[in-house]
């Protein structure tokens, strides 16, 4: 009686699989990696699992709980709105202020950290790594550190969404100065213009539509962001949004989030009216 040729588990799996092709050679085609990496996967997800106490069954046993408070958001109390105006204008007047002083300050770090505008490698690179570090900090965490040293309030949240905007603005522009077309800055630092001078001349009418849609996105971020520092006691919608949710007052928070709603729409049909304009 003939034996049945029994090939490991291992083997069937990961080992390559033999082809004989016509011409009699014979070629190796790997094994698939799936179940590698659908094993170590699971193997992670359980861990993030193990690591966070997740609870399957509280989620299934409370899920219900999520179109009950879904209702109430959705039904609005109209007569919270009155309290809800003096901080939505709060709000916009730290992301107007906030965007702006950034956008302003991150013109010229754009620059220096533009490798065809700045030869000089020590500050380039110096440059860049500041930009890189102010742009990897979330928005919440500059506001809670400025709110331990200028105190609560507007300017904590105003001056950490003006040092957000100015790393994404620099980061953003100088990617685009280094695709410009660099013939009319040699030819202006050829007749003797310093680096500033014909940079302004010959690259900012290049970049200036960049520049301006850089902008407008970030101003368009901000008022989202700026809804959420009053978390920290940086000012803004944050505090009631912060105040009702524990209370747990869903009416009032549905005011508060169509509000919002409301004008970062309006401010996003604004912005493509301006992009249009420019284009």
């Amino acid at each position: 009686m003939a034996k049945k040729n029994r090939t490991p588990l291992f083997d069937r799996i990961f080992k390559p699989e033999h082809i004989v092709l016509d011409n009699g050679h014979t070629v190796d085609r790997p094994k698939s990696r799936t179940p590698l990496i659908l094993v170590a996967f699971l193997i992670i997800v359980f861990i993030s699992m193990q690591t966070t106490n997740f609870n399957l069954p509280r989620l299934i046993s409370r899920i219900g709980q999520f179109p009950v408070i879904l209702g109430q958001i959705f039904t609005p109390n109209l007569h919270y709105f009155d309290k809800v105006i003096p901080l939505l204008i709060e709000t916009m007047k730290m992301s107007i202020v906030g965007t702006v002083v950034g956008c302003i300050i991150g013109l010229p770090l754009a620059i220096l950290a533009s490798s065809n505008i700045n030869k000089n490698k020590p500050t380039l690179l110096i440059c860049r790594f500041i930009l890189s570090i102010l742009r990897s900090i979330p928005t919440l965490i500059y506001a809670t550190v400025f709110a331990l040293i200028f105190n609560l309030g507007a300017f904590a949240g105003t001056a950490a969404i003006a040092i957000f905007t100015l790393s994404i603005v620099a980061k953003m522009l100088y990617e685009a100065i280094e695709t410009i077309d660099m013939g009319p800055f040699e030819a202006m630092q050829s007749f003797g213009a310093t680096t500033l001078q014909s940079f302004w001349t010959a690259c900012m009418p290049q970049i200036l539509p960049q520049y301006f849609d850089n902008c407008l996105y970030c101003f368009e971020m901000n008022v989202r962001a700026s809804s959420i520092l009053g978390y920290v006691g940086a000012g803004g919608l944050g505090i009631l949004i912060r105040e009702r949710t524990g209370y747990r007052q869903y009416h009032d928070l549905g005011t508060i989030l169509l509000t919002l709603f409301v004008v970062v729409w309006a401010i996003d049909q604004l912005n493509n009216w301006i992009r249009s304009k420019l284009s």
